[in-house]
């Protein structure tokens, strides 16, 4: 055990570490700059209660982050781990629909566990990018990968159940996310082109079914609220006062900061006219107080760990460590997408966290287990270098 801790410490991807840390340190700052106006005014608490849950949820994730880089990644491919996250993940996302609460956006995503709420779609883009990896794996290394009636069978199935599971919380911004991950951690896995075509093709026609059957069985997908959404994304001004509300005001804030922003703690658009500023919307504060510099500063962040990821794909001989590596880096950089995109009116809104930045406890402690699961494959990725 010391011999493997020595090695660890040797091995430690500080880069990596530093940038992760310095990530959710400034997301704490910008939480409670963007928050502690919308906290009084719209809740009656105290201006840093936001901050001071999410420093909490934060001194949480440090141990998460450290537990994961510790435990070797090779061991989430043994039955037991599989069968254990699969079962976790199902029951929190079933119990969700039974004893879940909602927020203002419609959706009934979160447990209350007494302690805190638990988002478990967060919880999936995890499980799903490890049993993705350990599924394939063994495929590979038994030489079925492309044999397509042999080795998708079980992961599909796996995909579409969770798929239905999501979007019956109306929570589309996840299971877009979760079906890049998915698609992400195949294309890593060595597979042919032509195999890896039919298998988008079947997830393409799994998704469509899920909708369908969700579409007769559950109509609050499509509530008023995301129909309206849906049509302020086409035409945010002509709804100003309405569901485009918050993306014109994420314009403004966007504006208002020019290069350099208004300074820190300076926002106009935190008092009252951007809902809830902390959450999916904080890059727009970022821009209003600290400018195009604060933005390409956080951005130049995020994609540091995304090429790092990718790097670690690329650079692995082991199947799983490539694509854990990839799954890790497509979490990352499709949600940061997803949350620019729907802050910019690119896509319509999904209410999806700006990682490590966004207010939000599942959302960090499942990104930093991800950060520390990616340190360990970089770590056995150092070793395989050093023994070739």
């Amino acid at each position: 055990m010391n011999a493997y801790i020595k090695r660890f410490i040797k091995n430690f991807d500080y880069p990596v570490f530093f940038v992760y840390i310095a990530l959710c340190l400034f997301g704490l700052v910008m939480i409670y700059s963007a928050s502690m106006v919308w906290s009084v005014e719209r809740y009656g608490w105290t201006p840093d209660y936001f901050f001071n849950k999410q420093k909490l949820n934060l001194l949480l994730s440090l141990p998460v982050f450290f537990l994961a880089a510790l435990f070797p990644y090779k061991h989430y491919k043994s039955r037991f781990m599989m069968q254990l996250m699969l079962g976790v993940m199902f029951i929190l996302l079933i119990l969700v629909h039974f004893i879940g609460v909602g927020g203002e956006s419609g959706s009934q995503s979160w447990l209350s566990l007494g302690f805190g709420n638990v988002q478990p779609s967060e919880i999936a883009k995890i499980v799903i990018v490890l049993y993705f990896a350990s599924i394939f794996t063994k495929k590979y290394q038994n030489g079925t990968l492309d044999k397509l009636n042999e080795s998708v069978g079980p992961p599909l199935l796996v995909l579409t159940f969770v798929f239905v599971l999501i979007m019956l919380e109306t929570d589309v911004g996840n299971t877009m996310i979760i079906s890049f991950v998915a698609i992400s951690v195949i294309a890593a896995s060595g597979i042919k082109f032509k195999s890896y075509s039919k298998l988008i093709g079947l997830i393409s026609i799994l998704i469509v079914i899920a909708l369908t059957f969700i579409y007769f069985l559950k109509d609050s997908l499509l509530t008023e609220r995301r129909l309206g959404r849906l049509e302020a994304f086409f035409n945010p001004f002509d709804y100003e006062q309405g569901f485009g509300y918050q993306i014109v005001n994420g314009y403004i804030a966007i504006g208002s900061g020019g290069l350099t922003g208004l300074g820190l703690g300076n926002s106009n658009q935190k008092y009252g006219y951007l809902p809830e500023p902390h959450t999916d919307f904080i890059m727009a504060i970022i821009a209003e107080e600290l400018g195009l510099v604060g933005v390409l500063i956080v951005l130049c962040g995020l994609f540091f760990l995304v090429f790092k990821a990718i790097m670690i794909s690329i650079k692995t001989r082991d199947p799983q460590a490539r694509m854990i590596a990839a799954g890790i880096a497509s979490i990352i950089g499709f949600q940061t997408f997803v949350n620019l995109g729907g802050m910019l009116g690119i896509i319509p809104l999904t209410g999806v966290p700006l990682p490590f930045i966004s207010y939000g406890g599942t959302s960090i402690i499942i990104l930093s287990a991800a950060i520390g699961i990616l340190m360990n494959v970089s770590m056995f990725v150092k070793l395989e270098k050093t023994k070739s």
